[in-house]
């Protein structure tokens, strides 16, 4: 088995592992259920209510899912099956997305354990009923991988950026007896300038001061060598914020931006504007369609600024990770947080050198990039400046 890009595995399984039962989609099937299975979907939606009677708050994880709620949305399972076999013109779109939900959550439910997190997700629109989404979210998806890696002869994982490496063979359930390989890189430190900006901090709480910096920054960089360069933001907020007072300071300087929900057509005119012998900066996000899988060879791109370092969102979810994650491995920042937003990081930069001939330049954002648990998760043949 052969797997190319193998730094997206975690992410992928973590979904594949997972499952989501949304309440008002169910309400919105319920109705249009056969009378049959009334009885069958109306004791759902009572013990569904019950899960959540007594919760505090928008959001909380459970340390398990009430036996009640599975038996009847397991024998719901088993009706609506029956119904699909005997009148299958009877049920409708919505019913059976429904039934393919319970069925991969029960599936779920049969085999959870501490590498998953039960959560329930409340949400109150005005002048509707309380709507509940339960989610079974896997974390650490090694158990079922490493089921997986049984099976197989022999598996291949290939990726520029699989690293640390005690992060995915956790993650991923890798056997034992791996072996790692670390392939020299074919290009050289003389062919990338990777400078960082330590006097510019991009947390949350400082980027409004932020934003006069890096736009400064960004024209500096291209005054002193002109041509076509990428420019990455975590979120679409902060993209916007540094473009429109870039572009309201430097109006002679050609600007384009990633928006939200981009079709092919307006993905191919973004990437059509790095043109060989062209000028100008493009705005994308961090993570997103231009941080990964593009190649602008030659100076169809010969920079990139990296704003921020990439990591995860500070949320009520991530912050359940990150505990859960410290139980288990006892790193529950870095294998929440540091980790993947440093693979991001390297992905996006990775971007500037695709050939041997290419030259560039690199200008990591962010004080924090110059620490010494930072600069070890950064390429080897780098020389940070």
């Amino acid at each position: 088995m052969l797997v190319d890009e193998a730094h997206n595995m975690v992410e992928r399984a973590r979904k594949m592992y997972s499952a989501e039962l949304d309440q008002r989609s169910f309400r919105f099937a319920r109705k249009s259920a056969p009378k049959s299975l009334k009885t069958a979907l109306d004791r759902v939606n009572r013990q569904w209510n019950e899960l959540y009677r007594n919760q505090d708050g928008a959001y909380q994880v459970y340390h398990a899912i009430a036996e009640k709620f599975l038996f009847a949305l397991q024998q719901a399972g088993t009706d609506i099956t029956d119904l699909m076999t005997d009148e299958p013109e009877s049920i409708s779109p919505e019913l059976q997305r429904f039934y393919f939900d319970a069925m991969q959550f029960s599936k779920l439910a049969e085999v959870f354990g501490e590498h998953s997190m039960f959560d329930i997700t409340r949400d109150t629109e005005p002048g509707s009923k309380v709507q509940a989404t339960l989610c079974i979210r896997n974390i650490v998806p090694a158990p079922f991988l490493k089921q997986r890696f049984a099976t197989a002869h022999s598996t291949t994982l290939f990726s520029a950026t699989l690293g640390p490496h005690h992060f995915y063979a956790d993650m991923l359930g890798l056997p034992d007896d791996t072996a790692w390989i670390d392939v020299e890189s074919p290009f050289i430190a003389q062919q990338l300038s990777v400078r960082i900006a330590r006097a510019i901090s991009t947390r949350y709480q400082h980027r409004t001061h932020s934003l006069s910096p890096i736009a400064n920054l960004i024209a500096a960089q291209y005054a002193s060598a002109p041509g076509n360069y990428l420019a990455f933001f975590s979120s679409f907020d902060y993209l916007k914020q540094v473009s429109d007072l870039f572009t309201e300071r430097y109006p002679d300087i050609p600007v384009w931006q990633q928006s939200r929900g981009m079709d092919e057509s307006a993905k191919n005119n973004f990437l059509a504007r790095f043109n060989t012998g062209g000028h100008g900066i493009g705005f994308a996000v961090l993570g997103g369609a231009f941080a990964e899988g593009i190649d602008l060879p030659g100076d169809r791109l010969i920079g990139a600024f990296v704003a921020t370092l990439g990591l995860p969102q500070v949320n009520p979810i991530n912050e359940e990770m990150r505990q859960r994650m410290d139980v288990i491995f006892g790193k529950g920042y870095d294998y929440t947080y540091l980790y993947p937003g440093l693979q991001k990081v390297v992905q996006a930069a990775g971007r500037v050198i695709r050939t041997q001939e290419d030259k560039g330049f690199i200008h990591l954002i962010d004080d924090r990039f110059g620490r010494a648990d930072v600069l070890e998760l950064l390429p080897a043949w780098w020389q940070v400046q």
